[in-house]
């Protein structure tokens, strides 16, 4: 649908402006970069991602023109600077899907070989600091993650090309002690996570911060779906976890590896409706209007339309 700030393009008229990009990935390409019961077929990536890849390649010469601008101007030597690339949207959505493919696609255009991926998960609070205030039932929401880090990462990124974050890992459901991933000087950075879009507020009793997430970020997109289908993606892609994942003894979920599908059916649903769901109405879901490229999708997950910011 047409809005007074995008423009909508179904999927017939958006594969239109792939132009002349070329498919340059295989099937085999394209189950590495599959999640779990998460489809994505070439049809999906030369229709829907071949044309955004485009226009991501346009927006980063673009700006690093204005940026040699800038840099003529005040007689400074000019720096190539990180395009960032911000990639928000619903738990199960398939938003880091969607991040991983344009990693590797943008990866293989010629001007910019080198292509970060982060996820925000490691700005979450340690577990130890999430029960200390109270906050596990509320992993994913605003108040959960370490914004004042998250910040600096993205400052440190622009201003000097490299930084460091924690590592979160899935089956610990939680930050790993003392392993941090790297990111040194690449030409662009995909920023992944559910709260990229957000604005931020001051916490009780702190001053207004001084930047936001979304101050350093040069394109952003937002993975959109009606929240009854992402519903059933999410209590799908549980149930799979539980047949596969929670069965490793490490895994902080492994003590629901052992309950029956009805039991597991029933707490996913209660997962959904009591964390998620809220947090998506609440917190994510009004950060769409704010997207540059919002990407919808069907309830097969295959993309139906997409809205483009008017610049």
């Amino acid at each position: 649908m047409e809005t007074t700030s995008h423009s909508a393009f179904t999927r017939a008229e958006w594969a239109r402006l792939r132009s002349s990009v070329p498919m340059p990935l295989v099937e085999s390409d394209l189950e590495a970069l599959r999640a779990t019961g998460e489809p994505l077929s070439m049809a999906e990536v030369e229709e829907v991602f071949l044309p955004l890849t485009r226009l991501i390649n346009l927006h980063v010469n673009a700006t690093r023109t204005m940026a040699r601008v800038a840099d003529d101007f005040v007689g400074r030597p000019a720096a190539r600077r990180p395009y960032v690339v911000a990639v928000a949207g619903s738990v199960a959505v398939g938003k880091s899907t969607v991040a991983r493919l344009l990693r590797t696609l943008l990866s293989l255009w010629p001007d910019h070989p080198r292509v970060d991926l982060v996820a925000t998960d490691g700005f979450i609070y340690p577990t130890k600091e999430l029960q200390a205030r109270g906050l596990m039932q509320r992993k994913g929401y605003p108040e959960s993650y370490d914004v004042r880090r998250m910040i600096r990462f993205l400052s440190d990124i622009r201003t000097a090309g490299e930084a460091s974050l924690p590592v979160y890992s899935h089956q610990a459901y939680d930050a790993l002690p003392d392993v941090l991933q790297t990111v040194s000087h690449p030409d662009i950075l995909i920023f992944e996570g559910l709260n990229v879009l957000q604005l931020g507020s001051a916490a009780e009793g702190k001053p207004t911060p001084t930047h936001t997430a979304t101050d350093f970020f040069d394109l952003t997109i937002y993975v959109d779906a009606e929240p009854a289908d992402i519903e059933q993606w999410y209590i799908r892609r549980f149930m799979l976890l539980k047949a596969t994942a929670f069965q490793n003894p490490a895994s902080y979920f492994h003590h629901l590896a052992a309950i029956s599908d009805d039991e597991a059916q029933a707490f996913a649903i209660k997962l959904w409706q009591t964390i998620n769901l809220p947090n998506l109405q609440e917190n994510i879901l009004p950060t769409r209007p704010r997207a540059d490229v919002v990407v919808h999708k069907r309830a097969d997950h295959a993309a139906d339309q997409v809205l483009l910011r008017r610049f």
